[in-house]
This record gives C-alpha cells, sequence and structure tokens, in this order.
C-alpha cells in the first residue's frame, strides 16, 4: 500500500501499486552501468570473430549485432547531450 506522502505527489506516472520501488522514492535505470554494459557486449561481437569458423555466416552476424549495438549507444550519446535542446 503507498503511504500518504507518495499519495500526495503529482505529477508522477508511475503507480506504487504497480511498481512497489517507487513507494521508498527509487524509480530508475542505471544508466552508466548499462552504457559500460553495451559496449563490453560490442566488444565481446568482435572478439568472437576470432576462431576456426568454417562458414562466415556467423561473422556477418556477429557484426551486424556489434555494429547494432554501437549504432545505439552512439544514438543514447547524441539523445543525451541535447536533450536539454528539445
Amino acid at each position: 500500500m503507498a503511504g500518504k506522502a507518495v499519495e500526495k505527489r503529482t505529477g508522477t506516472e508511475v503507480d506504487p501499486r504497480d511498481e512497489p520501488s517507487a513507494e521508498w522514492g527509487w524509480h530508475g535505470e542505471f544508466p552508466r552501468a548499462s552504457r559500460a554494459a553495451g559496449w563490453f557486449t560490442a566488444a565481446v561481437m568482435f572478439l568472437m570473430l576470432i576462431g576456426n569458423h568454417q562458414n562466415r555466416t556467423e561473422d556477418v552476424v556477429l557484426i551486424v549485432i556489434g555494429v547494432g549495438i554501437i549504432a545505439g549507444l552512439l544514438y543514447d550519446m547524441k539523445r543525451r547531450r541535447t536533450a536539454w535542446r528539445s
């Protein structure tokens, strides 16, 4: 159950009944850790290219996934840098 302090706040889209963490004040994500994990994952995708592959199909898949992750990270960097303008 939500406390009176949470019920008095206006303008929040988070319902404490749906997400109990909002009741005690934390509702968010770990942006720095998410970005670090993204860069690490992209690096691992490219490191997996090293190996004895018979067919190059898996190399194409690894490259596409790695480039997609990097594109998403670069888009996130651009979005965060220009967020105050909108």
